[in-house]
Formats: C-alpha cells, sequence, structure tokens
C-alpha cells in the first residue's frame, strides 16, 4: 500500500512534464493518490497534454487564481465529485519580467502587485476555494488535509530574483499565519524550499542559470538539477500521514546550500 492510497490531491502549477508539480503529481500517483491538476490561460492546453504522460491521465481543471469566479467554479466542481480533499499543492509564480533580474527599482506597483498577487496571495485565494473540502478532511479520523506550497528560500537577498523573493518571502509568512488560522480544522500548510530545477518557469529568470550552474558546488548532499524526484518525495511525505503534527514549516530539499555559508 502507498503513503497516499486513498487520498485525494489537487496539484496546481503543471506545465510541462520538467515542471516540479509534474513530479509531484507523478509521484503521488505512484504512491496511491487520486490526483486532480489545474491550468489557466494560454498554458491550458499545454497542462492538458502533459496530463496524458502522468501514470493515469489526470483530469484538468481550469483555474486563474487571480478569477474568483474560477476559483469558485473548480471548486463546486470537484465538490460534485470529493467529499474532502486530502491534499492541495500550491506550485503557482509569476512575475512581471520588470520585477526579475535587475535592481528593486526598475519595477512599479502595477508589475509589483501582480508578482504579489499570483506568487503569494494565491495560496490564501486557493485554500479559501478548497476550504470545505479541506475541512471534510479534517472531521474524519486522521492527520487531516494537507496544503503544501512550492517555495526558493527568501530568507537572504538573492542575484536576480528581486521581486519575485519579497513575493517568496510573503508566500512564507502568509503559510505561517495559515497554519494558525486552519489548525483547529486539522488543515496542516507547509512549504518545501527547492533548490533551482531546470524548469520552464526558471528559464523566465535572467541569471537564475548561475544558481543552477554553482549549487552543486556549495551544497553539502550535491545538487542535480534535472532531479525533480527529491522535491516531489519531500511533497509526499508532507502529504502523507507520517508527519501529523507538522504545520507551518519550511521544509529544505537543496543539498543543504541553506545550512552552509560561502
Amino acid at each position: 500500500m502507498g503513503l497516499l492510497e486513498g487520498k485525494r490531491i489537487l496539484v496546481t502549477g503543471v506545465l510541462t512534464d520538467a515542471s516540479l508539480a509534474f513530479a509531484v503529481a507523478q509521484r503521488a500517483q505512484r504512491e496511491g493518490a487520486e490526483v486532480v491538476l489545474s491550468g489557466a490561460g494560454r498554458g491550458l492546453s499545454l497542462t492538458k497534454r502533459t496530463a496524458r504522460k502522468l501514470p493515469v491521465e489526470a483530469e484538468v481543471l481550469e483555474i486563474d487564481v487571480t478569477e474568483p469566479d474560477q476559483l469558485a467554479e473548480a471548486a463546486s466542481t470537484l465538490a460534485a465529485r470529493w467529499d474532502q480533499m486530502d491534499g492541495l499543492l500550491h506550485a503557482i509564480g509569476y512575475a512581471p519580467p520588470e520585477c526579475l533580474g535587475g535592481d528593486m527599482f526598475q519595477a512599479n506597483w502595477d508589475q509589483v502587485q501582480v508578482a504579489l498577487h499570483v506568487s503569494a496571495y494565491s495560496l490564501k485565494a486557493l485554500v479559501e476555494a478548497f476550504r470545505p473540502l479541506l475541512k471534510a478532511a479534517g472531521a474524519e479520523d486522521g492527520p487531516g488535509a494537507s496544503v503544501v506550497g512550492l517555495d526558493f528560500d527568501a530568507t537572504v537577498a538573492w542575484p536576480a530574483y528581486a521581486w519575485m523573493g519579497v513575493s517568496k518571502a510573503a508566500l512564507e509568512s502568509l503559510s505561517r499565519y495559515l497554519a494558525r488560522d486552519l489548525g483547529p480544522e486539522r488543515i496542516r500548510v507547509n512549504l518545501v524550499a527547492a533548490g533551482p530545477i531546470k524548469t520552464l518557469a526558471a528559464k523566465s529568470i535572467p541569471g537564475f542559470t548561475d544558481f543552477e550552474d554553482t549549487w552543486a558546488e556549495k551544497a553539502p548532499l550535491g545538487w542535480d538539477v534535472l532531479d525533480t524526484d527529491v522535491v516531489a518525495r519531500a511533497c509526499v511525505a508532507l502529504f502523507s500521514d507520517l508527519l501529523p503534527m507538522t504545520t507551518g514549516e519550511l521544509l529544505h530539499v537543496d543539498g543543504g546550500v541553506h545550512a552552509v555559508g560561502a
């Protein structure tokens, strides 16, 4: 029996089979979970094609996290087929080009608010939409529901990351407040801070290849920028019943870079 046998999990953020979210969906299915994906906008057709590459082709819902009506419709659709949701993966991030690569002064508020909305506030929006289904999982015997978000450690200022780094810092803070508020409903909220992975999202960040090229040299355990499964395994552990009293946590899966100096 797999770690996630019988669990129902919504996975956002799948674009290609190189996506971290795809690796999570794949590993979750192999551990026995029923998985539904979500996609948005021009990327929706790409998500649907990629869904066919999973061990079991997954249904794909349209969810633009900035559109309340789409969130409500997706929640209604899932509520019609699921009586509870055991897991929710937040793997969504976006910042306009002006928010990345340069200094902090080249972006204006109109651009920054997009980064904050999509990359941070969206966690609250997703949880709010699916809260009844998550709460239903917490009403049964067992550890309850688990919300997991993908992160890039925002405790320091990284080159090139700029306002996306600020958005990740907001995401980290938000996850702790959500953990506080949702704990009484037995909904856990945790983040996984992954090292750099060669994904479509990473390619959009100017200078991000510098991380990819040097990370392994700094990591005590080494690092493979093509190995998405190490991150997926951490997410599966958080979705499982193995960590029933862990919430508000930032779990590093980065080869140990966060723990060492320059």
